[in-house]
């Protein structure tokens, strides 16, 4: 891998001590979490303990009070690097994808009241966008929230939500206007033992079988008015706002996941043997490492550009497009062509590159599918 120049000193202490956290917390029961399909949220707590939720949070609120995404593209490395996508994936979710609504959408008095214990792992958090019916297109949802006095009631489903089983704190995408698309829109946060909330079963996926990923039903829910987050109308622009975020931490996944995919090869190739000789000796394993060796190190560099860009609030939602179709291609080809050059042994479980060819897969599809990413990129030249 190339030089990285975009970390300093700080980030690369701070690199050590995830690094040690996972493999004293996470990578011993990795396997024992993947046969469960969910990990022990008494990790998530231990994550939380150590620092390592709710950077960016002021210290008031309980966070760490340093606004600097590095830190939380830190941890999604690691996780990469320790082999760990599925048991890990609570964290960067948490961290990345759903904190910024409760830390930069709700009220101070929401703040008060959720953002200690999203720093602490008191609770784990998760958004409910994706329906039965309904994946792409945001504005089509159809589970409703209907003002009642000072409540909303709230019916729908939901499915595919990651984190689902575990989460004490859900946001909720549902229309407060049915009558509206986009603008009828809003967001509310469903709170664990709420009447009428109830998770279905523990989907039982291709890959990331650690990783909880469950079906919400909401069968009258009264969610009081004030869990409306970022005001009445405003959900699906608070959504899009946050996607370029979201895609840019799937893009950083993909990018790390592929790189130990490759070393985990590397490795491999040296010690094992055919006809006599290292396996990747031979001109054909040694012209597709080479490939892949290049396009990683490009991709790295790609990802800093997008990472500084993000950081200084110049990340646009075509540069995340980009980003997240070409890298998560690149994951899945890398992790095929690295299984490939394992031969059987790549197709058996004892061995990690299996578990990291299936864990790829589904980049490709949340987060918004690679076909809407090119539609989004396709939008923005004119077409």
């Amino acid at each position: 891998m190339l030089r990285r120049t975009i970390y300093g000193d700080e980030h690369e202490m701070f690199r050590e001590s995830v690094r040690t956290f996972l493999q004293k917390e996470v990578v011993p029961h990795a396997d024992e979490w993947e046969t469960a399909g969910k990990v022990d949220v008494a990790m998530f707590k231990a994550a939380g303990d150590a620092g390592f939720l709710g950077m960016e949070v002021a210290e008031e609120f309980g966070g760490g009070g340093v606004d600097d995404f590095r830190f939380n593209c830190i941890i999604n490395e690691e996780v990469q690097a320790a082999g760990v996508f599925g048991s890990g994936m609570c964290i960067t979710l948490h961290n990345d994808i759903c904190l910024p609504y409760f830390n930069e959408v709700a009220n101070d008095e929401q703040k008060a009241r959720w953002l200690p214990g999203i720093c602490s792992g008191d609770a784990m958090t998760a958004i409910a966008m994706t329906e039965p019916g309904t994946g792409s297109d945001l504005a089509g949802v159809r589970t409703t929230a209907i003002k009642d006095g000072d409540t909303y009631v709230l019916n729908g489903s939901k499915t595919f939500i990651t984190n689902g089983i575990n989460s004490s704190l859900v946001i909720v995408a549902a229309k407060t206007d049915p009558t509206q698309a986009h603008r009828g829109m809003s967001l509310l946060v469903v709170e664990e033992g709420m009447e009428g909330f109830s998770r279905g079963r523990n989907l039982e996926k291709i890959g990331l079988h650690a990783q909880d990923t469950a079906e919400l039903i909401f069968e009258d829910v009264r969610v009081p008015a004030e869990n409306l987050l970022g005001g009445e109308g405003q959900g699906f622009f608070n959504l899009v706002g946050n996607l370029p975020r979201e895609r840019l931490s799937l893009s950083l996944s993909a990018v790390a996941h592929a790189q130990r995919a490759f070393d985990w090869t590397i490795d491999y190739a040296k010690e094992r043997e055919a006809f006599g000789q290292p396996i990747g000796s031979f001109q054909n394993s040694k012209f597709w490492l080479a490939e892949m060796k290049t396009e990683l190190d490009i991709a790295w560099v790609f990802m800093d550009r997008q990472i500084q860009a993000y950081l200084d609030g110049e990340l646009t939602a075509e540069d995340a497009a980009e980003a997240k179709w070409w890298t998560t291609e690149l994951e899945n080809r890398v992790a095929d062509q690295c299984l490939q050059l394992h031969g059987g042994y790549g197709y058996m479980e004892e061995y990690p590159i299996a578990r990291a060819w299936r864990d790829a897969r589904v980049q490709k599809i949340y987060g918004g599918t690679n076909e809407i990413m090119k539609e989004i990129i396709g939008r923005s030249l004119g077409f």
